[in-house]
């Protein structure tokens, strides 16, 4: 239940708190106020707060930015959503505070419970406490396309029904999955053709990893044999010839050097180390010159292996180690070649499979959602003779279909319809060809109160759904929203007195200036007050004593029958 609702710097208010939480609050709450008073900014506040897109040129003019923030009662019967608030870590509290905030740069901050959220997340938590019905709601029935959600909804059928198209989804998936497979099998020859030749042409080469970086070091000492060999020759000799020599009368040196004082023996033994060091690398050098050679051929064979690696990696990958990747993926593929037969056969088999067990469930669902239709015949004949549609029919059409797999949708095989006739002895048609305004108006009212009783929502709110409404259905469009505020909380903007007479509270929304500046005002109406808003209603400015002696009445007949309730 809507307890508060809390705006500041929206459109032409500027300031506003009102309080629903008391005894009488939680029945049915009326607004009224002349045309263009700012009623919509009401539904427009509700809007944000349920996660709708917002502006900045819904902020009042010379404000930073505006606040939407709402309080709400929850359902202790309404486990799922509390287990929703639970889960994404707001609380587990029975009470809910909703809080927007829209920038002047256009940027948006939602929060429950003071906690940071994402427009879905408040829109999944709003969608479990409160319903809005706009006066445009009524076109939903003109979309036959819709009508088998009214009915899903009335027989509480969403949680088969999406457990169906969870497994429609999954059997489409598969059988893409063989209609791919059935393709790759007529193409399967050539594939395999094509993958072994690939294939042989990588395992005749038999690259190695990094053999390429190796060979590429070879060939590059190869075609500087000579000035390497000649290098290195110079380089041996200087060391044998003039370094080693000196080395070893050093090493001498330093013997005798120790004999002679013996503090001279850690220095002696580092040269001497250096000495033999010195003999290490000239044997090196010397192997290392004697491998050295100048080979044409070797040089050659070196420059064809790089190209024909280069030429597989031109083909195949960067790398070889891709290039080898690439061969592994081949052998795989053609493994899967060989096997396809078997692979074609057995998801052939899943394929029936799911669509036998498919069929069965669509046939099932058909089934209930006729038993749900038979039921919402009846309910709605009620609602609507309650609604002064006293002989009128209302008819759940289902489109016979061939019942196979080709003809299921994610919904199933049903294609329902809403048929109507307003008046008796007329053949029940199409909606969309058959009702007036008015009468859709009061048929989606009825369809609302259906459905409501079938849900855990606990707050309803209807916009003007008393357009094209006059006379004796105003009447009992009245007494069906004061039926309906019996057992949920209703808050209905409304411009006919006959609605607002049955209000539990009653508050007019107005323009008024201050200090030169244009804005609306929500007002709670006393006892008198509503019966000059109920004649204003009435009659406009043109309300005399009579006029106000009927809205006294109609007052009154609306007390009358929230006592009697």
């Amino acid at each position: 239940m809507l307890c508060e609702l809390r705006i500041q710097n929206l459109a032409l208010i500027r300031s506003l708190e009102l309080n629903f939480d008391e005894p009488n609050g939680g029945g049915l709450v009326v607004m009224t106020g002349e045309t263009g008073a700012g009623k919509s900014i009401m539904l427009r506040a509700i809007h944000l707060l349920t996660g709708g897109r917002g502006s900045a040129d819904w902020i009042r003019s010379g404000a930073d930015n505006c606040t939407v923030e709402a309080l709400f009662d929850i359902n202790p019967r309404n486990t799922s959503l509390l287990a929703q608030l639970e889960e994404n870590g707001f609380g587990n509290e029975p009470t809910v505070i909703i809080k927007r905030i829209i920038g002047a740069n256009g940027r948006s901050r939602l929060y429950v419970n003071n906690s940071l959220a994402t427009a879905k997340q408040v829109a999944l938590i709003t969608g479990e406490m409160l319903s809005v019905g706009s006066q445009h709601d009524h076109q939903q029935l003109l979309q036959p396309a819709l009508h088998i959600d009214f009915l899903d909804t009335y027989g509480d059928l969403w949680g088969e029904r999406h457990g169906f198209s969870e497994m429609f989804a999954h059997w489409q998936k598969r059988r893409e999955a063989l209609t791919e497979l059935l393709r790759r099998e007529q193409d399967k020859e050539q594939r395999r053709d094509f993958l072994a030749f690939q294939l042989e042409e990588i395992e005749q080469a038999d690259p190695k990893p990094g053999e390429d970086e190796e060979l590429a070091a070879e060939k590059k000492r190869l075609k500087s044999a000579d000035q390497l060999i000649k290098i290195s020759q110079e380089s041996y000799r200087l060391l044998s010839d003039e370094i080693l020599d000196a080395m070893s009368t050093l090493r001498r040196n330093m013997e005798q050097l120790v004999s002679l004082d013996p503090q001279a023996e850690k220095m002696a033994e580092e040269l001497g180390g250096y000495t033999f060091l010195a003999e290490d690398y000239a044997t090196e050098l010397r192997h290392y010159r004697d491998n050295l050679e100048c080979n044409p051929l070797r040089l050659e064979q070196v420059s064809e292996r790089l190209d024909s690696l280069h030429g597989l990696k031109r083909k195949y990958g960067e790398t070889l180690e891709q290039v080898l990747a690439f061969a592994d993926e081949a052998r795989a593929e053609l493994n899967r070649i060989e096997n396809m037969d078997r692979e074609v056969e057995a998801l052939t088999r899943e394929v029936a499979e799911l669509e036998k067990q498919l069929c069965a469930a669509a046939a099932v669902l058909s089934t209930h959602r006729k038993e749900a239709a038979a039921d919402m015949e009846t309910a709605m004949a009620r609602e609507l003779a309650s609604l002064a549609f006293y002989q009128a029919g209302f008819v759940v059409q289902s489109q016979e279909v061939e019942r196979t797999v080709d003809t299921l949708r994610a919904s199933g095989w049903d294609r329902i319809e809403f048929f109507f006739a307003a008046n008796p002895g007329e053949p029940a048609r199409p909606l969309a060809k058959v009702a007036s305004g008015g009468e859709l108006s009061r048929l989606m009212l009825a369809m609302k109160c259906l459905l409501a009783q079938r849900d855990m929502v606990d707050t309803v709110i209807f916009d003007e759904v008393d357009a094209g409404i006059g006379g004796e259905a105003a009447e009992a469009v009245a007494r069906k929203i004061r039926e309906l505020a019996g057992h949920h909380q209703v808050f209905c903007i409304t411009h006919l007195p006959q609605i607002a007479a049955h209000g539990n509270l009653h508050f007019q929304v107005a323009k008024t200036v201050e200090d030169g500046r244009t804005q609306s005002t929500v007002v709670r109406l006393s006892n008198s007050h509503r019966v000059t808003e109920l004649a204003r209603m009435l009659a406009g400015d043109s309300a005399t004593e009579q006029t106000h002696a009927w809205a006294r009445e109609l007052l009154a007949k609306g007390n009358a029958i929230e006592a009697a309730s």
